[in-house]
């Protein structure tokens, strides 16, 4: 597997939410706390229930910003920014494709990242289009207004919305030119993102997945690593280290 790391000309990294949990943040999957414990997210996440009661959709989204601005970058997204800084010195291609919102990755200094799913960090208004990042304390409206009066919302995709085109298409166009592709932290189940893997496998790369449990991909994959990200990515870039 070291070997076939080094050998590789072109590298892409998909990461899911299993990443960003190890810093604190709760998956989809996860039970909710608190007074949001009798929803169930995916009901949240759509621009039907934005239509419905754009208060508590925003209300939602603006308290998950709020957690993420006390989470903290990990482990694993050190070790991608390291391997990121090895490819570089290597001569290679390296992709860090991410279906986080987050903006872990960044924080920790990750470079170019692709972010499929958006960013809970920017507001973009309905009506305008206008996009603000916004960073501090809850907002103090519920909804938020743009200053043309419309409503804005999280510039995350939600269920049944189009992914990024530019996004989408960089990530493809990576996945089908990469000669190794990493899983990490993700469950292989939300499509376009998983069709990714494909897309690799299809130009004959060689697939790493590394994930706590077995997920529907693990078949196509040449090696899973079981565990945390933030346990088996240092001792993987420490390993490719050492080999030379």
């Amino acid at each position: 597997m070291l070997a076939a790391i080094r050998n590789a000309h072109a590298m892409v990294v998909l990461t899911g939410a299993g990443v960003s949990k190890e810093s604190g943040i709760p998956t989809f999957r996860d039970a909710m706390d608190g007074l949001w414990a009798k929803y169930d997210p995916a009901e949240l996440a759509t621009p039907e229930a934005f239509a419905r009661d754009p208060e508590k959709v925003t209300r939602w989204y603006d308290e998950r910003r709020v957690r993420c601005s006390a989470a903290r970058p990990n482990p694993g997204h050190r070790a991608l920014v390291q391997l990121q800084d090895w490819c570089g010195q290597q001569g290679k291609t390296f992709t860090l494709v991410t279906q986080n919102i987050d903006r872990l990755h960044q924080a920790a200094g990750s470079r170019d990242v692709i972010e499929l799913h958006g960013s809970v960090w920017v507001w973009r208004c309905v009506e305008c289009g206008m996009e603000r990042e916004e960073r501090g304390p809850l907002l103090d409206r519920h909804p938020p207004r743009c200053d043309c009066g419309g409503f804005r919302r999280p510039a995350v995709v939600w269920f049944g919305e189009m992914l990024p085109e530019r996004a989408l298409q960089d990530a493809f166009a990576a996945a089908e030119q990469c000669d190794l592709f990493l899983s990490i932290g993700t469950s292989g189940l939300v499509t376009p993102a998983a069709d990714l893997l494909y897309a690799a496998k299809d130009n004959k790369a060689l697939i790493l997945e590394i994930n706590p449990e077995p997920t529907p991909a693990t078949a196509l994959t040449d090696w899973m690593l079981q565990g945390p990200a933030g346990q088996i990515l240092p001792r993987l870039l420490a390993s490719l280290c050492e080999d030379r």
